[in-house]
């Protein structure tokens, strides 16, 4: 299984990808981990993208397919593998295709805006232990406050409403479109190019799992 998987940031991207990687056995693939794995190995790649780190710009799509290339060699993607949140522009998904990284599916997990909104912006954290809460899903016992310690809970810069809209604006205008990108190349009938599914990210986690699952048969 050789999957793509498209959603936006709190669509539940991250724990549909747990669910496939354990039903097929394949690793879940992130640029992130990628990243700070060569690096900390101080690889050729790992060593140019350093250096566009420490001078606060952007790792050229170049050097990222690069480090995808050499992921795909281990061992763990003998049966597969899951990319989460890669690519995330046509150029990066045009530099995949060009440099011929097999791809079976790209599935999309959609969830309306206003509902990402209301999932992110309600989340309350207990920073010290880690412990969250969220304001309609999962309140405290007493608002704005810890269950345990009772100590004021705090709502993180990413989770606040500005945030999560800016957040979206940049996925419907940078990573969305790669569902075009990936729908009319399977409309030209190449063998290459992957099945693209939607699901409906929304309502119970099980049914979701379910609803993925049905679509990568």
């Amino acid at each position: 299984m050789k999957l793509i998987l498209l959603g936006a940031p709190g669509a539940g991207k991250g724990t549909q990808a747990t669910f496939i990687s354990k039903e097929f056995g394949i690793p879940q693939i992130s640029t992130g981990d990628m990243l700070r794995a060569q690096v900390k190995a101080g690889t050729a790649l790992g060593l140019e993208a350093k250096k566009h780190m420490d001078a606060g710009g952007l790792v050229p799509d170049a050097v990222i397919i690069g480090m995808v290339k050499d992921r795909l060699t281990q061992d763990d993607c003998k049966n597969g593998y899951l990319f989460d949140g890669f690519p995330r522009t046509i150029p990066q998904a045009q530099a995949m295709k060009d440099a011929g990284v097999p791809i079976e599916y790209v599935l999309e997990i959609d969830v309306p805006d206003s509902d990402i909104v209301t999932r992110m912006a309600g989340r309350r954290a207990h920073l010290a232990s880690g412990r969250t809460y969220h304001v309609v899903f999962n309140p405290p016992k007493v608002e704005g406050k810890d269950d345990v310690t009772g100590e004021p809970l705090v709502q993180r810069d990413d989770d606040k409403e500005e945030t999560v809209k800016k957040r979206l604006e940049i996925y419907h205008s940078q990573t969305k479109p790669l569902v075009d990108f990936y729908s009319k190349w399977a409309a030209e009938g190449d063998a290459k190019a992957p099945k693209v599914r939607k699901v409906a990210g929304v309502g119970n986690v099980d049914a979701i799992t379910k609803s993925v699952f049905d679509a990568l048969k």
